[in-house]
């Protein structure tokens, strides 16, 4: 990233709504901010921050509307000090963008890189939402789409066409945690000159950092791990300057900022992400070798176990394998009942938080695909998505243990 000082000396090329002069003002006073993600209840914001605030204030058009998702100079100059100070970043080699959440990043970033008549390849699974969204709402706007069969670089290379422009992958991919890979994404986006994009929500910037295999958009659901806590609905993108800049060029006209009270949070959030994923990290992985093992278990869907079929791509591109898992109940289980049993894993539509979630895809996540199309994606109506939380390990088997007793047929 460029030098916060650098951030700060552009900043007058931009404006604040008059809350934030308020905060400004608050900030000057000496009182305690607890929005704008610039300080916290019992914390002062830092120097630089403050800095930054006070330069935009004396600029002429410091009144004007600000609903136009933040002030890039200062979101950048804040990224800067958050990454200096807590070792947190979503991404060391480019510039992020805050957004109200991961759809709403597939929407803009959708609107910067195509037109009508463009076309984009697409990964054979990911989230449900993108894929229902890339279905009903693209052909409206004459962008044109292809789903790949598999994972390999013919699958991908075999849907490009004159008129391509975007490669959409989302690795691991949900719910079936299928891993693909990057360094042959952004070899094969380089050679057609085209713009790769991923989904890194699943992998988190802990465990996985597409740019340093060479792919240009990275979107997060901040809802899920760099939140962490169940609380906010947020999205990010990272990506290079003149990427960020055409997105952002959307993002100004479409709206959607988020609230002072939700950047606090997401703040509040980012300065535990690395102990937490590491914790998640290593609960998953216990518990997806107790699965794997269990009698009325098919099958685990987990990166970090080697009888993955990615096992070896997953070890080489992924620095932890994350919290998430999926596995296929025996016949001989009903998995409504089973659901109900649990007692301290709860059943949410959400994941990533610090507590244990868990869900039916083919009933929730993955409903509007279809059963038709579940089915080519592999998704079972036995398949169930567990979001492993830092609760005591021990406990969260026991929890899965009694309700595999309780819902056998």
């Amino acid at each position: 990233m460029i030098a916060t000082a650098k951030r700060l000396e552009s900043v007058q090329e931009y404006y604040f709504s008059r809350k934030l002069r308020e905060v400004s003002q608050m900030i000057q006073q000496g009182h305690p901010v607890i929005n704008m993600g610039i300080g916290s209840p019992d914390l002062a914001p830092h120097p630089e921050v403050v800095n930054a605030l006070s330069i935009a204030m004396e600029h002429p058009r410091a009144n004007m509307y600000q609903s136009y998702q933040g002030l890039p100079e200062l979101r950048s100059a804040i990224a800067d000090f958050y990454q200096n100070h807590y070792q947190v970043t979503l991404d060391p080699n480019a510039e992020v963008l805050p957004l109200m959440g991961s759809k709403e990043g597939i929407m803009h970033i959708s609107m910067a890189f195509l037109n009508k008549g463009d076309h984009v390849v697409v990964q054979q699974t990911i989230y449900g939402g993108a894929y229902n969204f890339i279905v009903e709402e693209f052909p409206k706007y004459g962008i044109e789409f292809d789903f790949t069969k598999g994972f390999s670089k013919e699958d991908f290379s075999s849907k490009i066409k004159a008129n391509t422009k975007v490669i959409y992958v989302e690795t691991p991919s949900n719910p079936l945690m299928k891993i693909t890979d990057l360094e042959m994404i952004s070899s094969l986006a380089k050679e057609s000159n085209l713009t790769s994009i991923i989904d890194n929500t699943f992998a988190s910037p802990i465990n996985q950092t597409p740019s340093d295999f060479g792919i240009d958009v990275i979107i997060h659901s901040a809802t899920k791990y760099l939140g962490g806590h169940s609380d906010i609905c947020a999205g990010a993108v990272a990506a290079s300057n003149e990427h960020i800049e055409k997105i952002w060029n959307v993002a100004k006209n479409l709206g959607g900022s988020l609230s002072e009270y939700t950047v606090w949070l997401l703040e509040r959030s980012m300065k535990t992400l690395a102990i937490r994923v590491k914790a998640h990290n290593k609960n998953a992985k216990k518990i997806a070798k107790w699965l794997h093992q269990h009698p009325l278990v098919d099958h685990v869907y987990y990166p970090g176990l080697k009888t993955h079929s990615h096992y070896k791509l997953a070890k080489k591109q992924m620095k932890g394998y994350t919290g998430m898992l999926s596995f296929e109940l025996n016949e001989s289980v009903n998995s409504e009942t089973f659901l109900k049993s649990l007692a301290l894993i709860k059943p949410s539509m959400s994941l990533a938080g610090v507590e244990s979630t868990i869900l039916a895809p083919s009933k929730t996540s993955h409903a509007l695909l279809g059963e038709e199309e579940r089915k080519n994606q592999g998704i079972s109506e036995g398949l169930l998505r567990l979001s492993v939380g830092i609760e005591d390990t021990k406990d969260l088997l026991l929890d899965l243990e009694k309700a595999f007793e309780m819902s056998t047929i």
